[in-house]
């Protein structure tokens, strides 16, 4: 499933046609996806003007003129495809391209921006788990976004927050970052990645980095920098590549070249003066990949 720099990459590919763009027709080719669309989901988009595309988490939002808020969610294959004067460019960054079949195209946007250039905007869905809902009013009122934790880009998250959202959590660290409560958007790729650069272990008790000593407050400090620049550097790559996630505008990103651990079973560690080797190991059914050596 993609994670939150894919999202974003797939933000910043649409908000150039999307955002200032009227919807002039708004086409369900099924009457659902993970979810069946709200009532009258054409008809309550169509004529209306995009003022805004944003994010939270992993969802995009769609803020519309006198309207609702559109929610949508990638799933595990959704892509949005957009159609322009001949051209054919789908924004984000996958390892294996994103599907191109009509056959899959179950949302169509025709749009008209500012300057009068029409253009089509598809999502496309092989396995339909993405989905596209209502938000009535604020968005984070809508049950998908309520609830949802801090955001892991920009310095908000630091130390002392993170040691606050941890503290006498009795859950392996891992298990605590992904628990999208705390921190939203944040997935099984990057939490692996930012646990090797700050050097602890998965498997610790997550409450360590909650104490008020100076080795607890150094170590959460150290997670929380790390926790920002493995998503920040994931987003000026344009996300991760993995898998079927592409880009808005068809190009692929380069971020897994940089992965230190995720997917690189038994290689050496790439920290320097680690003798150690990475490791797979299955938490909460799913794969953790780490250094047992420089992660403690």
């Amino acid at each position: 499933m993609p994670e939150l720099p894919e999202v974003e990459t797939v933000r910043r590919g649409l908000q150039p046609v999307l955002e200032g763009a009227r919807l002039v027709k708004v086409e369900t080719r099924r009457p659902d996806l993970r979810f069946p669309f709200p009532a009258r989901f054409s008809q309550r988009l169509t004529g209306k003007t995009v003022t805004a595309l944003g994010r939270r988490a992993k969802y995009l939002t769609m803020h519309i003129e006198n309207g609702p808020i559109l929610i949508c969610h990638l799933g595990m294959s959704g892509s949005f495809r957009v159609e322009a004067a001949g051209s054919s460019d789908t924004p984000g960054t996958f390892h294996h391209e994103r599907s191109k079949s009509a056959a899959h195209d179950h949302v169509v946007f025709d749009v008209v921006s500012e300057k009068g250039e029409p253009s089509r905007v598809i999502f496309n869905d092989p396995r339909r788990f993405g989905f596209m809902l209502f938000a009535e009013g604020a968005p984070d009122t809508h049950p998908m976004l309520a609830g949802l934790g801090i955001e892991p880009t920009g310095n908000a998250l630091d130390g002392p927050l993170l040691a606050s959202l941890l503290k006498d959590r009795r859950s392996p660290l891992k298990a605590a970052l992904l628990d999208q409560r705390l921190i939203a958007g944040l997935g099984n790729i990057y939490v692996a990645e930012a646990l090797w650069r700050a050097g602890l272990s998965p498997l610790r008790e997550a409450g360590t980095l909650g104490g008020s000593g100076k080795k607890a407050k150094e170590q959460s400090e150290r997670l929380a920098e790390a926790i920002r620049s493995v998503i920040a550097d994931a987003i000026a790559a344009g996300g991760s590549s993995l898998r079927d996630y592409v880009q808005a505008d068809g190009s692929l990103g380069y971020f897994q070249h940089s992965f230190a651990v995720y997917d690189r079973e038994g290689e050496p560690c790439p920290k320097p003066d680690c003798r150690g080797h990475i490791e797979r190991i299955v938490q909460s059914g799913r794969s953790t990949f780490y250094c047992r050596t420089c992660q403690r």
